[in-house]
């Protein structure tokens, strides 16, 4: 009997990571395959967040199976979170090909696609002869920088936080301040050395698949083609299948009722509505919340708002589940729940972004910048005020900004504190004033091309069939 065409995806844990991935299986699955998901528990993260969203999954795509690995836990001197990372998915290792050996006698196992993290599994596809593909959740313009991070840090003489202000340059992007680099490369030493060696291990991949269309990141894309960021090794193949985001027409989380902030859109003007939301992990200190209500009431306008509580103090990347229900009327300043009531709503942790983002009334979205959120945001047509927090969203700003068109940012985001007048001043010039309407004109056509960038022959779908055809190919 021929066993059944099989693909085996590997996300890092995190929303961020694991929402595309699935939304990746679902197009496996649509080309005949069966796809199992395997899931690796960092020792810090409690899957408070991801366990109700793999149920939900496993329910309604029986073909998607989700395989946990055994919990494994790095030496207690492994502190640092990148490094506990990069350790726990190599100390996982023997796990995960314990799997593949096991799950290699019942389907046939075509390919391993690997988080954009997750190149130390690398070592396991090799030794099993199996084709393996990394899976970027974030753009083509931030592929571009891993890639070519390497060779500059080659001829570099300091740090990149020496740098300042100072303009970087990569092929096929525009010029980056040294200080929007990513955080944890910016001075030399033991984080930087397990970066770095990761960046160098991804071109061993048999092809990178990108969660972007290419319209949206044309030169980046045309950079990585051309090898322009890889100038000493071959580069893989590229493939722009994206935006692979998730369906927001209900809202219900776990598939149930209907959130309530969309009753509330329901009742607002045509793109009036200004929605703040900073991903899964975003969150900001007591200080800033009162400076983004006190902004945010006195720009006028109608406003949808997702507050979390400030993190933890013992423990600032704070995991999402460990962090109390925020108490709005302690955390807003005195009497703003009450006098915003009806012009603008605050809920409590987390609302339906994919569902409020495709919604009539939204008109703008305050955003960190994550990947998932910005597609999300183009594929809805509703241009970004950037506000990015962490990882490479400083990067993702500089490209919505300066190359996209589609972002203008809050100024101050690198500061402890942005003030109330920027917020109003961003929120008033992205609602009110011209510039402001021919940036939502932008992302209105954005939204058209990010359509028939999936269509059946848009350039995202005849990449897809492409990487497909590889993929059965063995390539």
């Amino acid at each position: 009997m021929q066993l059944k065409e099989s693909v085996v995806l590997f996300p890092l844990v995190g929303m961020g990571h694991i929402i595309p991935m699935v939304e990746l299986g679902k197009l496996f699955i649509n080309q005949g395959f069966s796809v199992t998901v395997v899931v690796v528990d960092p020792p810090f993260d409690d899957s408070t967040t991801s366990g109700p969203f793999i149920s939900r999954v496993s329910s309604e795509y029986p073909s998607i199976s989700f395989h946990r690995l055994p919990k494994v836990v790095p030496p207690a001197a492994s502190k640092h979170p990148v490094i506990v990372i990069f350790e726990t998915l190599r100390l996982a290792n023997p796990h995960l090909l314990d799997f593949l050996k096991t799950i290699r006698s019942t389907t046939n196992v075509r390919a391993l696609v690997l988080d954009m993290f997750c190149s130390p599994a690398l070592d396991v596809a090799d030794e099993l002869g199996l084709p393996s593909y990394f899976f970027f959740a974030s753009g083509a313009s931030t592929l571009a920088a891993f890639l070519f991070f390497p060779t500059l840090q080659d001829r570099l003489d300091g740090n990149f936080r020496d740098l300042g202000r100072s303009p970087v340059h990569f092929p096929g992007l525009p010029p980056i301040p040294a200080s929007d680099l990513l955080t944890d490369i910016q001075e030399r030493g033991e984080v930087n050395d397990a970066i770095m060696l990761h960046f160098k291990r991804l071109p061993r991949g048999k092809g990178f698949m990108i969660n972007t269309p290419e319209w949206l990141e044309k030169r980046a894309v045309e950079a990585l083609a051309d090898g322009d960021c890889l100038p000493d090794r071959t580069m893989p193949p590229v493939y722009c299948i994206g935006p692979l985001v998730a369906n927001g027409s209900n809202g219900g989380e776990g598939g149930g009722e209907r959130h309530e902030c969309l009753a509330w859109l329901d009742s607002q003007p045509e793109k009036s509505v200004v929605f703040l939301c900073f991903g899964s992990m975003g969150s900001f200190s007591a200080e800033q919340l009162k400076e983004m209500a006190i902004g945010l009431e006195r720009s006028g306008q109608q406003f949808l708002w997702v507050v979390r509580s400030p993190p933890l103090k013992d423990d600032p990347a704070a995991r999402p589940g460990a962090r109390p229900e925020p108490d709005l009327e302690a955390l807003l300043p005195e009497g703003f729940l009450e006098r915003t009531r009806g012009k603008g709503m605050a809920v409590k942790s987390w609302a339906p972004q994919s569902a409020v983002l495709a919604h009539r009334s939204v008109g703008g979205f305050v955003s960190h910048c994550g990947w998932n959120s910005t597609l999300e945001a183009v594929s809805s047509g509703v241009p970004i005020i950037a506000w990015p927090l962490y990882a490479e969203q400083k990067m993702n700003k500089v490209f919505l900004v300066e190359e996209a068109k589609l972002a203008v940012a809050m100024e101050g985001y690198d500061k402890d504190v942005v003030s109330a007048a920027e917020v109003e001043k961003k929120i008033r010039w992205l609602m009110e004033s011209e510039d402001g309407k021919a940036m939502k004109d932008r992302a209105v056509v954005a939204k058209e091309k990010a359509v028939a960038a999936r269509k059946e022959e848009g350039s995202s779908s005849l990449a897809w069939l492409e990487l497909v055809k590889a993929v059965r190919k063995g390539a």
